[in-house]
């Protein structure tokens, strides 16, 4: 048995992809380990990167963007293989080429969400059809897939993200106050928080409705702030520092640019909601990492958050369209915070690593 798995760029970022590369590679890893062979190929990252602790660095391989040697290698490498992973769809050449041969090879694809929401050239499009386990984060990525490609039902096994395993730890409360302050976040503040990259190019993490949300709920609740936590573009971080000023919310809203993994911990622990109501999560990851670490969630019901929230039973759904709703929202968790804690062993139940690493063993043969 040997395992091929393929990955853009997977330990040099720090987005929600790359984060389910690493965890998915520790798990086909931890699979194929004992087992004949299991092999790592990254078109992006090079060579040197850091790949423990999630595997040993050598089953990895980096290609540096060098795309034409990752191609060929992979195809190279595809020939000894029964599996190949693919962690994205812009990986069909090396995986659709071994297929076209070795009919026998399976060819599993993990299916995250945008990059699937659209149609795809001829050929990709012909790699989606031929793979054996098309594995989408969301039902809500399944349902889109299925109308799109005219790909059947037993093509499909929907494989929910999960928490990474070496995820940081809760930080006690006793230092909550000690975080809150190197951002001027007094002890008796109501603190929001969404976890995102502000880019000007995408408009569907429904923050401006947080932000209108605020204005109408400071009468009742002054010491209510808001923390945007993730790198942010120049252009889109001056754009929300004008609505700010004419929402007159200046002084309420903190930027506090790119966090490391490390620190994500003590991020959380600053606020008392996680709310972001997007529009396009195939899954959204940064929500059950808010509810592992005790935060009340609200989010949007219009894509693959409603998995993450299990439809409505880990937190608030709301329509990410509706001002209203979202404000409502907001208000009704800010008064009484406590009610809505998450149910941490509903969570660990569904999206703990254990769970995910035995679904890849369903997945891949037991």
């Amino acid at each position: 048995m040997a395992v091929l798995f393929l990955t853009l760029k997977t330990f040099s970022a720090a987005g929600g992809v790359e984060k389910v590369g690493r965890v998915a590679g520790k798990a086909v890893y931890e699979y194929a380990a004992g087992k004949e062979d299991a092999w790592f190929y990254s078109m992006y990252d090079s060579p040197e990167v850091t790949t423990e602790p999630y595997l040993p660095a050598k089953f990895f391989k980096g290609f540096n963007g060098n795309k034409i040697l990752f191609t060929l290698a992979s195809i190279r490498k595809g020939f000894s293989s029964n599996i190949i992973v693919l962690t994205h769809v812009k990986l069909w050449l090396p995986a659709y080429i071994v297929k076209k041969i070795f009919r026998k090879t399976r060819l599993v694809l993990i299916a995250h969400g945008i990059e699937v929401w659209e149609p795809l050239p001829p050929f990709a499009t012909r790699m989606l059809k031929a793979c054996d386990v098309i594995l989408p984060v969301s039902r809500f990525t399944k349902e889109r897939m299925k109308t799109l490609f005219d790909i059947p039902e037993s093509q499909f096994s929907v494989l929910n993200n999960c928490l990474d395993p070496y995820l940081p730890k809760p930080v006690d409360e006793s230092n909550r106050h000690a975080c809150r302050e190197k951002y001027g976040i007094d002890k008796g503040d109501i603190v929001l928080m969404t976890l995102t990259r502000l880019t000007i190019l995408e408009k569907n993490k429904g923050y401006d409705k947080i932000l209108n949300a605020m204005q109408t709920l400071q009468p009742a609740f002054p010491n209510l702030k808001y923390l945007f936590v993730g790198k942010y573009d120049v252009a889109e971080k001056e754009r929300l520092e004008k609505l700010i000023d004419q929402l007159g919310l200046k002084g309420k809203v903190v930027f506090t640019g790119f966090v490391p993994d490390e620190e994500l911990a003590e991020h959380y622990n600053i606020c008392d909601v996680y709310v972001m109501p997007s529009e396009k999560e195939g899954f959204g990851i940064s929500f059950i990492e808010a509810l592992y670490y005790g935060k009340p969630v609200i989010a949007g019901n219009r894509d693959g958050t409603v998995d993450a929230l299990l439809g409505g039973r880990l937190g608030l759904l709301v329509d990410p369209r509706s001002q209203e709703e979202i404000t409502n929202a907001i208000e009704k968790v800010i008064r009484n915070v406590a009610a809505f804690a998450p149910d941490r062993e509903l969570l660990m139940e569904h999206f703990s690593y254990e769970v995910y690493r035995e679904r890849w063993r369903e997945v891949l043969g037991g």
